[in-house]
């Protein structure tokens, strides 16, 4: 039978505050194990349950003897990714090619490091034998299938661990017999080990494979930088981590379980995370101790956060499908933008300790990269709580995020390094606005679409001299294939920044949009400018660049197309006739004077500084859905939307993509009740059948359950989206679930 977890109050909010420290990350392992059992039961019960089934017998009769050594094969880095796919996307769910089978590569490693003897099938592709955790046997010709043995040296069957002499492992195909050294760690003829790397400081190990033998993975060979440079590269990190962020090594040591090295990219370093193996880091060589020890502090951020929402819902569905992270070039869902978000606090610890400690050139780059980092989380914040449709947890969550960011803005800068210290801080923070409203800007040129129906009504409005009304819907494109960044110019530019003292003159920038308005890089320009000087409208030129540039091309096109002193046609519709005005002539000719619009009349193009200010009149969101202005957003009870003016360049207002207003709090419960493994210790390896989720819904999460009882949160019952199989997300905690930004400040 399937218990509950209990994951109390202070552990959710330390986990949300961006660390929980040991004790949570040990927890979250054990509940992304049962995860991970669940998903067993269900590829079983599945289409590809027949060519698993004596692989998962292997597992069941080596948990019973070795149950560690079981568990070590469960929590790895292959488990995850291999249910996963499974489950979703098998290829053919036949014998031969099944997802299924692989398995009994996996279960390889449990026999090994549990001295039990075993005689299982494993897949052989392109000639190679992988082994996750283990090696790769290489030079098996075209056999499709291999026959490996384990046999366990006498008297040592049952005794876990890995060390010389324990079993023998033979590889058997129909070209002949393979038999791997006695003690596998160690290289041999056609046989390549998984590395193991271990390091340890001040009493705190870390020992985790350099994994270059799990199929589900995309291993790269250690060629380029072989085990003994990834050794040396982590132990120097390892000495960083623990020397200054000692709770989050702890956290490290407590739940990496796996290293698995990628081709390098042309430049920087590329780094992920699976969010079906917790605590495994993919990444590059990182060249340096200082990158390698970033690196899995933010990729480990994305595996205690994947493995939260098995056990919480954070966010319903609906809201923006496709959101602005400005850390990434492509738009986001929502639980990629939390994931985001959350992976930074990583980040911002790393570089707040950086920037104090060092001095010089090596000083500055870090208050750089501190005050970047920290921009991109307010902003990223601000979309959230705008877009995503939080439960009250997900609120609770984000305003214990936000804490840390305004804690750390407090508390953390020295010598003016950000954006609160000083001149020096001041300056600094004004460069990486201008990044941020041109990267904004530059992104919304890219993907996002104005409707042209909308487009066209505001054409005619300002044509008619009339406010602008509610902005019309917005389109965000989804991204295929490989995205790149904004591109060169975009990063010259923004790479002056960091010497520039002030954003180039708005007026200055406008006209440079006029002249070449295709040019993205102008736009940007334009929106830093504005921001800097706060100029009416700057908001609008950052967050909907695309509909004042579309805007002031139909403007334009429209005014080069009409003859001069003819009226404008959609002005006249969008113009109601007033008393005392007599008709409006329809043959084309003047308008009477009386009659005339009251809009501009200048034969040139149309000011994007004056249409940003009339665009931006009053303080409405953009309506993302057609039907009007974001009245829940900016509308509702207890706002005081500023007057719109009634003409261009009148008046002034913030104009966004929407923020989300304040919700009315409640009372917090004791506890999260979550599911846990069977009994005391752990679940069945074959527990009651039950089908769980779709694992493709990982990152669709469901509506909160009706509260169970005790005041926790009870998971304990139906799957959902991004919950854990068996479970159910539902939330009877509530929370005081004001806007987590009610004191953070968006840079830029």
């Amino acid at each position: 039978m399937i218990g509950p977890y209990v994951l109390p109050d202070d552990v959710f909010d330390a986990l949300a505050a961006g660390e929980g420290g040991r004790p949570a990350v040990l927890l979250l392992r054990r509940a992304r194990r049962s995860r991970n059992l669940l998903l067993l039961r269900r590829a079983l019960d599945g289409p590809c349950g027949g060519a698993a089934e004596a692989a998962a017998g292997l597992l069941a009769a080596v948990e019973r003897v070795a149950p560690e050594a079981a568990r070590s094969v469960i929590d790895g880095p292959a488990f995850g990714t291999w249910a996963a796919r499974t489950l979703r996307d098998c290829p053919a769910h036949g014998r031969r090619g099944c997802a299924g089978r692989d398995l009994a590569a996996l279960t390889v490693l449990a026999a090994v490091r549990a001295a039990h003897p075993a005689r299982i099938t494993v897949p052989v592709r392109d000639g190679r034998l992988a082994l996750p955790g283990l090696g790769t046997v290489t030079g098996l010709g075209e056999a499709p299938e291999a026959l490996v043995v384990v046999e366990a040296a006498a008297g040592a069957e049952g005794m876990p661990g890995t060390s010389a002499g324990n079993c023998r492992v033979r590889v058997l195909t129909a070209a002949g017999e393979r038999v791997l050294p006695r003690d596998p760690s160690r290289p041999g003829h056609g046989w390549q080990p998984v590395a193991v790397l271990d390091a340890r400081h001040r009493g705190l190990t870390l020992r985790v494979p350099l994994e270059t033998a799990a199929p589900e993975l995309p291993a790269l060979e250690t060629a380029s930088a072989g085990p003994a440079a990834w050794r040396d590269l982590l132990r120097q990190a390892w000495e960083l981590l623990v020397e200054n962020h000692p709770r989050r090594a702890e956290e490290l040591a407590a739940g990496l379980n796996g290293i698995v090295p990628l081709p390098a990219p042309a430049r920087g370093v590329a780094s992920a995370t699976s969010r079906h193996a917790f605590g495994t880091v993919l990444t590059s060589w990182p060249a340096d101790p200082e990158r390698l020890a970033l690196t899995l502090l933010h990729e480990f951020q994305h595996s205690k956060l994947s493995a939260l929402t098995d056990l919480v819902t954070l966010y319903e569905p609906g809201g923006g499908p496709r959101l602005y992270a400005p850390w990434r070039p492509d738009p986001r869902p929502p639980g990629g933008l939390l994931q985001g978000i959350y992976a930074h606090l990583g980040d911002l610890a790393f570089w707040q300790e950086r920037s104090g400690s060092r001095h010089g050139p090596a000083q500055a780059d870090a208050a750089w990269r501190l005050a970047q980092t920290r921009a991109h989380v307010e902003r990223g914040l601000t979309e959230a709580a705008a877009h995503v449709r939080l439960t009250d947890l997900g609120t609770r969550f984000l305003e214990r995020l936000a804490r840390t960011v305004r804690d750390g803005d407090r508390g953390g800068d020295r010598d003016g390094a950000g954006a609160g210290g000083g001149s020096g801080g001041e300056r600094l923070a004004r460069a990486v606005a201008r990044v941020q409203a041109g990267d904004e800007a530059v992104w919304r040129l890219r993907w996002a679409a104005a409707d042209d129906a909308g487009t066209e009504r505001l054409a005619a409005l300002w044509r008619a001299g009339r406010p602008a009304g509610p902005l019309p819907a917005e389109d965000v494109r989804a991204a295929t294939g490989a995205v790149a960044g904004p591109g060169p110019e975009f990063g010259r530019w923004a790479a002056r920044q960091r010497g520039a003292e002030r954003a180039r003159p708005a007026r200055e920038a406008a006209d440079a949009v006029l002249a070449a308005p295709d040019r993205a890089q102008g736009w940007a320009e334009l929106a830093a400018a504005a921001a800097e000087e706060d100029r009416p409208g700057a908001d609008v030129l950052r967050a909907r660049t695309e509909l004042v540039r579309d805007l002031c091309a139909r403007l334009t096109a429209r005014q080069a197309a009409r003859p001069p002193g003819s009226p404008d046609p959609l002005a006249l519709a969008a113009w109601p006739a007033e008393p005392g005005v007599g008709p409006v002539p329809s043959g084309g000719g003047p308008v009477a004077d009386a009659a005339r619009p009251p809009g501009p009349a200048s034969p040139g193009p149309p000011d994007p500084l004056a249409l940003a200010a009339w665009l931006a009149g009053p303080a409405v969101g953009t309506d993302r859905s057609g039907g009007g202005a974001a009245a829940d957003e900016e509308g509702g009870p207890g706002r005081d939307p500023q007057a719109r003016g009634a003409h261009p360049a009148r008046g002034s207002g913030h104009v966004g993509r929407g923020e989300a207003g304040p919700a009315p709090g409640r009372a917090c419960g004791d506890g999260l009740a979550v599911p846990a493994e069977s009994g005391s210790a752990e679940a069945p390896m074959a527990p009651a059948r039950s089908p769980g989720p779709d694992p493709a819904a990982d990152e669709r999460p469901v509506a909160p359950a009706p509260p169970g009882p005790g005041g926790g949160f009870d998971a304990g019952a139906e799957p959902a989206g991004g919950g854990a199989p068996g479970q159910k997300t539902g939330v009877s905690m509530s929370q005081n679930a004001r806007s987590p930004l009610a004191k953070t400040s968006a840079t830029g």
